[in-house]
């Protein structure tokens, strides 16, 4: 339609093509996302064949396990005096508790665990 043919409809001829158009654009746009749809679980339903073979082939792998490596057990080297079960070993990222304590001007030594001291003289020796 030609622009100058719009501007000259009356505004009820006007409103009536826009419902039309709303409608058939609703239309066309429910078709094409039921199509999509069906596209969707056909390809799903490929990858859950897939991933069935990929199980079975994990679950044999599964039955034959290897040593795995021993890993010695580490023991807390520093205790939260407020909460005492709140502990750290040292190792990985230092807990809130502790970041917050050496952010407040505490040091790192005060938070040691005296029994974790004496392991790592009787380590040395």
């Amino acid at each position: 339609m030609d622009k100058s043919k719009l501007e000259a409809m009356p505004l009820d001829d006007l409103w009536s093509l826009h419902e039309q158009l709303t409608a058939l654009l609703s239309k066309r746009i429910i078709a094409e996302k039921r199509q999509l749809e069906e596209r969707l679980t056909q390809l799903n339903r490929g990858k859950i064949a897939q991933a069935s073979a990929a199980v079975e082939v994990k679950s044999t792998k599964a039955g034959r396990k290897s040593a795995r490596r021993h890993y010695p057990k580490v023991f807390p080297k520093y205790r939260n005096p407020a909460v005492p079960s709140e502990t750290w070993s040292g190792r990985g990222k230092q807990p809130r508790w502790l970041v917050s304590a050496l952010k407040a001007g505490g040091r790192i030594e005060d938070f040691k665990i005296p029994s974790a001291q004496q392991g790592k003289v009787r380590a040395q020796r």
